[in-house]
């Protein structure tokens, strides 16, 4: 069954464009010109991703992506005209795992789209899990439980906290992370890497302004508690 694909833009050149990319790569494809149609288009038709405007009318893409994140974890792509580093970051840190910035490429945009499905869908061969305190990670399922009780997490912070668990005590780059997390598609500011941190330290630490599991490492980036 092929995967669907939520677009949603006010621009309807740049709709009908990658339309046309996202259906010759195989998908099939919704489409959305405003915030409220692309919020009943989501909970309704439940799409495998969505690529999201920033600049929306009635409810812009920042408000879309937070209403989205309250009860799903849909793989999501901005796209975005801004260039200023401070509205990427609050997308990312609402939940949104990539962003491409305009003009672009319909070309990159499916290969940025397959990079992030690839995450989301992959599995393993057989059961596996991760655990170091109260944080367990369930690669089979890919569930995250904090004390027993289930965190949800984006596709890009399951991403994340799997690289960091399996090099407990191993310090990683920003780079690292990022190519761990988004893989040879993308190409984004290391940056970005502290705004999806933020947001996963939010959901899994007791205290977040004071982590105890994933620990920064100034000057090379951040590592997950080593427990042994």
């Amino acid at each position: 069954m092929a995967q669907r694909i939520l677009i949603v833009d006010d621009e309807r050149k740049i709709v009908q464009g990658l339309v046309a990319y996202f259906q010759q790569a195989g998908f099939e494809t919704l489409t959305a010109y405003d915030g409220h149609s692309a919020l009943d288009l989501a909970r309704r038709e439940q799409p495998d991703l969505i690529l999201l405007d920033l600049m929306l009318p009635e409810i812009d893409g920042l408000d879309v992506c937070r209403q989205i994140r309250r009860d799903s974890a849909v793989p999501i792509i901005m796209l975005t005209a801004r260039v200023e580093e401070t509205d990427t970051l609050i997308g990312l840190e609402l939940g949104a795992d990539d962003y491409i910035i305009k003009p672009f490429s319909p070309r990159e945009v499916v290969a940025r789209a397959r990079a992030v499905l690839r995450r989301t869908s992959g599995t393993l061969a057989a059961p596996t899990s991760l655990r170091s305190g109260p944080v367990l990670v369930d690669l089979d399922r890919r569930q995250v439980t904090v004390n027993d009780h289930p965190v949800e997490l984006t596709p890009t912070e399951f991403a994340l906290l799997t690289a960091l668990m399996r090099n407990a005590g191993r310090p990683l780059t920003r780079a690292q992370l990022l190519d761990a997390a988004q893989g040879d598609a993308f190409e984004g500011y290391e940056r970005t890497i502290d705004a999806h941190i933020k947001n996963l330290r939010r959901k899994i630490e007791a205290n977040p302004a004071n982590p105890g599991s994933i620990l920064t490492v100034f000057g090379v980036g951040y590592k997950f508690r080593d427990d042994r």
